[in-house]
């Protein structure tokens, strides 16, 4: 759906791309943000905020994310959980502050995103080699 990843020099590059960054509107000093931009791949940006649902539920290694793990590298690891407890955390803080609950997804969601970018940054130069 994407194509190659790494053409995106910056996470901020590819959450453009799928449309998951606020529109801005502004005149002189005023700036407001909007809606999402909703531009790029409607597939890809669906994709990922179904799968941003899944954070509203507390961070844990169950035994079946290990078994799903086993074949990931340990740096690809450290990131994916990472990514899971700030992800969780975040979704539960912007709740709690009032926002609605859909709002929360997708900004999960664009985060979601700088952490795929970062595995894929790291992990494509050694699959090359290989």
């Amino acid at each position: 759906e994407l194509g190659d990843i790494s053409r995106f020099d910056s996470p901020k590059q590819l959450m453009a791309y799928l449309g998951l960054t606020p529109s801005e509107h502004g005149s002189g000093k005023r700036r407001r943000q909007g809606a999402i931009t909703l531009t790029g791949n409607s597939r890809a940006r669906r994709t990922l905020i179904e799968s941003a649902w899944s954070y509203r539920f507390r961070a844990r290694k169950t035994m079946r994310l290990k078994r799903k793990a086993v074949n990931a590298s340990e740096e690809a690891k450290v990131i994916a959980w990472t990514a899971q407890k700030r992800l969780c955390g975040r979704y539960y803080a912007l709740t709690r502050a009032g926002k609605n609950t859909k709002l929360a997804c997708v900004a999960i969601a664009r985060e979601l995103v700088g952490f795929v970018w970062d595995i894929v940054r790291q992990e494509m130069p050694k699959l090359t080699v290989n």
